[in-house]
């Protein structure tokens, strides 16, 4: 899910009481934060129990990190559960997203206990789904061994929307990262926020998302990575910019709030599964099947977000370049949100004419959750769709109504794609929170991690070609009635193929409104 500064509400007309609100809250300020304490990973964990857990498999495999794909929800739960249940010494969390519903308060209780194990938790979230909710924040916070940091805040006391006026290019750049790291041994790393909408409990949306769990030397670079942001002058102490008052009964009263999300009958599923599934056992006994390879984090500095836009060298996607360049036969995306712009179809353009297939999955307009970002694809397909590019598009109704959808590259997919991975010749992956479009590109901070496994790239190819027809639209040219081209989605539906010539699911309306915002002058916030 996205809230950019166009995401969570496309255009608000401006009155001018709002107008005076503006110029009001221009002249309000961040409180201090030169004070801010640094601190740094926990680097000294060799004797933790995750560390001797692992200890052969490294041995086994010197210089290389193992991997394993989260690509259903249930299991990217349970994954992160086990972690945390066996931490001893740190746990980093650091999320664009953190709802307070079912599974935020699952995780919450599970850190809430590891604290009173003596563990040290350092949890770093983005202020953009945080409005009202620094009392929760503040409360847990309240724990010795919890700290908890915002960045990029808002002015409390001033109106947010006021703010994205006032501070525009500020407040409207994010932090997009999301990772997990246990110990300093172990990290998961992908597209996933925390809510219930990623880890398949919401019954009415259910994102298709893929995050990887790594062991071994990468685990250290993403501590580094945590710690860049976490000692940043933009992360402030909850403390510091809550408007709140200590209280000490605080956090003695929310304990058995938290532990009562383990009662609910929703719950019961991760409860279970915690216990019983086959991936718990395989993670606690330490026979998970690991792919093994070389591996490296990649990830923008903190300090693109105050940066010029044109500071590449801050940036996530120049690292990527020499993957780019090495390309030899297929580039597979996977992306949540994708506009390409006019550089990003040069650049696919040049891919298909040095030989290398593009193939690119992303969200229908009736499958993705922010329809605003959609006009800032559709309007490039027919000329990625001519230079040869293969585009995909979510279906949501690959099965019938009230039945359980299949799994789409990623996760139980009743909705919407929510992954961001790229497969470079079925060999490198990256699998991290990078979309392909100007706001991750330019605008926000993302994180990532590049790994060699050929075995992991043959798996999702695999995976595409095996669903590509039934579980997707694919895309194609054919000519209308007036000397030009329009776009047709194809799909096999009970053994044939099924042709439309217009968004598949779709209204009038709702195919009006984005051919609206189309014309607004907002491709880079995209």
């Amino acid at each position: 899910m996205r809230h950019g500064y166009f995401a969570g509400w496309t255009v608000r007309w401006l009155t001018a009481g709002t107008i005076l609100l503006c110029i009001a809250s221009g002249c309000a300020k961040l409180p201090d934060n030169s004070a801010l304490v640094p601190t740094t990973v926990i680097s000294a964990t060799e004797q933790t129990h995750l560390a001797t857990l692992f200890a052969d498999d490294k041995k086994e495999h010197p210089g290389q990190s193992g991997f394993y794909l989260l690509d259903n929800g249930l299991d990217a739960f349970v994954a992160r559960a086990v972690l945390v249940l066996a931490a001893e010494k740190s746990i980093d969390l650091q999320y664009y997203l953190y709802h307070p519903d079912l599974v935020g308060g699952l995780l919450a209780d599970l850190l809430l206990q590891a604290a009173d194990r003596g563990v040290r938790v350092r949890l770093l979230l983005d202020d953009m789904g945080l409005e009202g909710r620094d009392i929760n924040l503040f409360t847990i916070a309240q724990h010795p061994n919890i700290s908890v940091r915002i960045f990029n805040p808002f002015i409390r006391g001033s109106s947010r929307v006021s703010q994205f006026i006032t501070r525009f290019g500020s407040v409207t750049r994010r932090m997009h990262n999301k990772s997990l790291t246990i110990d300093n041994q172990a990290t998961i790393v992908g597209g996933r926020n925390i809510g219930n909408e990623y880890f398949a409990a919401d019954p009415e949306l259910a994102f298709g998302d893929m995050d990887v769990l790594a062991i071994g030397p990468v685990v250290n670079e993403i501590s580094n990575s945590f710690d860049s942001y976490w000692n940043n002058p933009l992360s402030y102490p909850v403390e510091l910019i809550s408007s709140q008052k200590p209280d000490p009964e605080a956090l003695e009263r929310a304990r058995p709030l938290l532990d009562a999300y383990t009662k609910r009958p929703e719950a019961q599923q991760y409860v279970q599964a915690l216990k019983n599934s086959q991936l718990a056992r395989e993670l606690k006994n330490d026979v998970l099947p690991f792919s093994w390879g070389k591996a490296v984090a990649v990830y923008d500095d903190p300090e693109k977000i105050s940066a010029a836009l044109d500071a590449k060298d801050l940036h996530l996607a120049t690292q990527l370049n020499p993957l780019v360049n090495e390309l030899s036969s297929e580039f597979l995306m996977l992306s949540a949100y994708f506009v390409p712009g006019k550089e990003g179809v040069d650049f696919f353009k040049k891919l298909q004419s040095q030989g290398v297939q593009v193939r690119i999955l992303t969200n229908s307009l009736a499958s993705t959750d922010v329809a605003v970002v959609h006009c800032g694809y559709a309007k490039y397909r027919k000329e990625l769709l001519r230079a040869g590019v293969e585009l995909y598009e979510v279906a949501i109704d690959a099965l019938p109504a009230g039945k359980k959808k299949q799994q789409v590259f990623g996760g139980a997919s009743k909705a919407s794609l929510h992954a961001k991975s790229y497969i470079f010749d079925r060999q490198i992956l990256f699998i991290g929170s990078f979309n392909f479009d100007p706001r991750s590109a330019d605008q926000n901070t993302e994180l990532g991690i590049v790994f060699d496994s050929p075995e992991l790239g043959r798996k999702i190819g695999k995976r595409f070609d095996e669903r590509k027809s039934t579980n997707v639209y694919q895309l194609r040219l054919v000519p209308d009635n007036y000397g030009g081209e329009d776009v047709e989605w194809v799909r096999k539906e009970g053994g044939r193929e099924v042709v439309r010539r217009v968004e598949p699911d779709t209204s009038f309306f709702k195919r009006l409104l984005v051919s609206v915002m189309a014309l607004l002058p907002i491709e880079s916030q995209l």
